[in-house]
């Protein structure tokens, strides 16, 4: 396979995406609802617009960060707890 092709089926790939159906549908949706009236295609059409955006920006984000944040942001949590159970301790030993 040369890189013509490689670069004909990534182009193929990138067109016929889960992105791309997602965002025909929402379009194809709120085309429908709009031409015949019917408020609750209007609806999902917007919805599924709305979803597509969203998943572009969800995708984008550098989750491997994201998920580092998440864990020192749940230690940090864990230790304060761990700190007032333990003040809490040494107060109820006192009394």
């Amino acid at each position: 396979m040369n890189e013509k092709e490689k670069q004909e089926i990534s182009l193929i790939g990138r067109l016929i995406s889960m992105e791309t159906l997602l965002i025909l549908m929402g379009i194809v949706s709120l085309g429908y609802g709009i031409v015949n009236a019917q408020v609750m295609s209007v609806f999902w059409g917007v919805m599924i617009l709305v979803g597509a955006v969203v998943l572009y920006f969800v995708r984008k984000k550098d989750w491997k960060k994201h998920w580092e944040e998440m864990e020192g942001a749940k230690r940090r949590y864990e230790e304060r707890m761990k700190a007032q159970d333990q003040k809490e301790n040494d107060d109820a030993g006192k009394q």
